[in-house]
């Protein structure tokens, strides 16, 4: 039972994730605009990279083992989320 449960809130969990992303990338105005969904998809998929990359730095400050890959890791992903960023405010 107890096994149940914490997959159940593992899974909440990122449920929760998907959820607050979605409606921090602007879920509500492609409803009221009429426009497509590429953009709230995209904006999800840039904080969830900017999320991985935020836990791996994390990870590279905690660790004793692996800190060089997880700090280059998480910073190269950090910076491929930024670069998401630019290209979608169109400065590239």
């Amino acid at each position: 039972m107890n096994n149940i449960l914490s997959k159940a809130s593992f899974g909440f969990k990122y449920i929760y994730l998907l959820a607050f992303f979605a409606l921090l990338s602007g879920f509500f105005h492609p409803l009221i605009t009429g426009n497509s969904f590429d953009s709230v998809i995209f904006g999800v998929v840039v904080l969830f990279v900017g999320l991985v990359g935020g836990i791996l730095l994390y990870k590279a400050a905690t660790s004793e083992k692996r800190r060089e890959i997880y700090f280059a890791g998480g910073l190269g992903l950090v910076a491929t989320s930024l670069a998401f960023i630019f290209q979608i405010t169109g400065r590239v």
